[in-house]
């Protein structure tokens, strides 16, 4: 909602980002081998869910809106996409991994924000 905030004021398109993780290594050994995709579809279908709800909510808001949905780790992927379309701002909630897997693993804004081809806003989503 903040990113469709700005771009209505600046006049700017925007693309919705989404992500989605590989199957885990133990779900994939147990699954019935071969065809099975090395993704979790409800993963896969959860994301999709979401960028439909953002997109129609700011569609109706007369913005110019594309969607991506990828499989990959979401901080690859909002910078790829990022870098793909030149964007010139991500906007990303900071809701996310906490405790000692946020200190192990680090934060998709915190890695989103050091490495972005562009300027970060970072939303408050807690």
């Amino acid at each position: 909602d903040v990113a469709g905030g700005l771009a209505l004021l600046m006049g700017a398109a925007i693309h919705v980002v989404s992500a989605y993780r590989p199957a885990r290594a133990a779900a994939v050994l147990a699954g019935s081998g071969g065809g099975q995709p090395w993704f979790a579809e409800e993963e896969r279908n959860d994301a999709e869910a979401v960028l439909e709800g953002a997109t129609a909510r700011l569609s109706r808001a007369s913005l110019a809106v594309t969607s991506v949905s990828r499989l990959g780790d979401a901080a690859d992927v909002l910078l790829a996409v990022a870098e793909e379309v030149d964007a010139d701002l991500i906007v990303i909630g900071n809701r996310g991994l906490t405790g000692v897997r946020r200190y192990l693993l680090g934060g998709v804004a915190d890695r989103v924000a050091h490495h972005a081809p562009c300027s970060v806003h970072i939303v408050h989503s807690c």
